[in-house]
């Protein structure tokens, strides 16, 4: 059974990111929304986390929300950016979702 996870909260300020990566599953996917946009940002302490969350799971990120932020250039290149209409494809892809908070 394959899990979308949703992460909504920065790593910088919480570790709901970190717990998702150590609990998910090779079959799952990662959506960064609403704060969690941040855990995508290429260059921080970070980094190493998401290259090997790239090497093992679908990463996706929502690209308004990034947009919003005024950080679009600075996500890292390989993480998948949706829109609304492919957030709502990705909840119809995987089996469940499960939210970090």
């Amino acid at each position: 059974m394959s899990i979308l996870h949703t992460v909504n909260k920065s790593p910088f300020v919480n570790n709901a990111l970190q717990s998702c990566l150590r609990l998910a599953t090779r079959s799952d996917g990662i959506l960064l929304i609403e704060d969690g946009v941040y855990g995508g940002l290429s260059h921080t302490r970070f980094t190493p986390e998401l290259e090997q969350a790239l090497a093992e799971f679908n990463l996706y990120i929502l690209q308004p929300d990034l947009t919003a932020r005024g950080i679009i250039e600075q996500t890292h290149p390989r993480i998948q950016q949706v829109d609304y209409a492919g957030f709502v494809e990705l909840t119809v892809l995987y089996d469940k979702i499960q939210a970090w908070v």
